[in-house]
């Protein structure tokens, strides 16, 4: 069964020249921008998937630059180029360009049955093991077969992990996906229970749901329509610079903050210590 990965309804994406999400340099680009950017030649990519549980997104080839994102196992990004041990490319889903290790991609896709439905997902070689590691919710996974309440899960060393966690409908509400991260730490380009950003935490609640959503707070204001901060309900996004929040209701609100990390509070004492928002979007 193929998983429908990109959901039943469309959001604006930013826009494609975006140094942030598009896949050019002076002297490459990839073939679909021939034309429409100026570049020394242009290459076509070439898919490749994420192998481990999450493996970072950098903005530079080394592991000591700036982590801008995390592929999620099963993740596709589509390379343009390979050197010295990383690959440059881009996250199919979200857009994001980056460097990526190349011990955590292969180029043996594997097309995904399943996705992860909860916020952690433990990885076991047997029913009655410790895990050793854990999925992300959104991590896809071709599962082969399922036994005794656990699914075995091709890549993974054959590992076995509870069949609970998986699922292929999608979720209904965004607002209740990101309640379940409350109390997960704040990390900058991070998107798992271990550490998670502000946008993050808002794209990983709308994938859950089957909706598209960029992976930049400033991005996400192109998301739905207006709202009026005085009508603000459940599930909508309210915006300051480089920040983002969803509502819970009239009164509270869901976010990564970077003191506190993933809590709910009023809108009232965010905007005590943040001003007015400057937007806010429903969905």
């Amino acid at each position: 069964m193929k998983l429908p990965i990109h959901g039943p309804r469309s959001l604006s994406l930013p826009s494609a020249h975006d140094p942030r999400v598009t896949l050019a340099r002076p002297d490459l680009a990839e073939q679909a921008l021939e034309g429409v950017l100026e570049a020394g030649q242009y290459r076509a990519v070439t898919p490749m998937q994420c192998v481990l549980p999450t493996t970072p997104v950098r903005d530079g080839a080394d592991d000591a630059a700036v982590l801008i994102d995390q592929l999620a196992s099963g993740k596709f990004f589509d390379v343009l180029e390979i050197s010295g041990g990383w690959a440059w490319g881009r996250s199919r889903r979200d857009g994001v360009v980056g460097h990526v290790a190349v011990e955590g991609l292969t180029e043996e896709v594997l097309e995904p049955t399943h996705r992860v439905a909860s916020v952690d997902a433990p990885i076991l070689d047997a029913p009655d093991d410790a895990p050793h590691a854990v999925l992300t919710l959104n991590a896809l996974v071709s599962v082969l077969e399922v036994q005794g309440g656990f699914a075995r899960v091709a890549r993974l060393a054959g590992s076995l992990w509870p069949k609970w966690p998986i699922s292929t409908p999608f979720d209904a509400e965004p607002a209740a996906v990101a309640e379940r991260f409350v109390g997960a730490p704040f990390q900058p380009g991070g998107r798992d229970r271990t550490g998670l950003d502000a946008p993050a935490l808002v794209q990983q609640a709308l994938y859950a749901c089957g909706l598209g959503c960029p992976r930049a707070a400033d991005q996400q204001q192109t998301l739905g329509r207006a709202a009026a901060a005085e009508t603000l309900m459940r599930g909508d996004l309210i915006f300051w610079p480089d920040h983002v929040a969803m509502m819970l209701d009239a009164e509270r609100l869901i976010h990564a903050d970077p003191d506190r990390g993933v809590a709910v509070e009023t809108l009232a004492d965010a905007v005590s210590r943040r001003d007015q928002p400057s937007a806010c979007r429903r969905l």
